[in-house]
């Protein structure tokens, strides 16, 4: 159980990231960019604050959220070209592995962007003081025992959610009831 609410971040990510990106890529031709993705503008941080930050997310196993994006873009991009181009099916099969190789290593920006995302929003002595907090014995089992937990949290809340949609409906028919109508 453990080791699948640990991918649910990354499967998470991987789709969004391709659901996201594969419409718009597929519908128009691509522009020319800058070499990094256009992100929200974040103040500019301390080196320090930003090492501090890229130690919290190396504490907590960032990288598996987002480790498999490229590989995944790249295949949903060539599922969204292929059922547009059915005839290019095979060169775009030949394709796949080799636009892969060429961005591989470029999921690392997400981990970049995410420790200037961690640095601009906490200080320098704020994220030093988190790397303590997730090196001592409680932040080791908070990020042990975090993910089970958010998963026991959100299955209690799906089953709250449905028991209390019965108390929900159950009074909808109450008040219905009383205007002479049954539903």
């Amino acid at each position: 159980m453990k080791s699948v609410l640990k991918l649910l971040p990354a499967a998470t990510l991987a789709a969004g990231l391709a659901v996201s990106a594969v419409p718009a890529m597929a519908q128009q031709p691509a522009p020319a960019q800058p070499k990094a993705a256009a992100a929200p503008a974040q103040p500019k941080a301390s080196p320090a604050a930003i090492a501090a930050a890229r130690e919290i997310l190396q504490i907590k196993n960032a990288t598996a959220m987002y480790q498999g994006a490229v590989p995944g873009l790249v295949e949903k991009t060539k599922i969204a070209l292929t059922q547009q181009n059915l005839n290019y099916q095979k060169d775009l099969n030949e394709v796949a592995p080799i636009v892969a190789q060429q961005l591989a290593g470029r999921q690392n920006e997400i981990g970049e962007g995410m420790a200037q995302i961690y640095a601009s929003e906490f200080t320098e002595q704020e994220l030093k003081d988190l790397v303590t907090f997730y090196r001592s014995p409680l932040g080791k089992k908070l990020i042990d025992a975090e993910p089970r937990a958010i998963g026991l949290s959100m299955a209690f809340m799906n089953s709250w959610a449905q028991n209390f949609s019965e108390t929900v409906m159950g009074a909808f028919r109450a008040e219905m009831r009383k205007r002479g109508k049954e539903i």
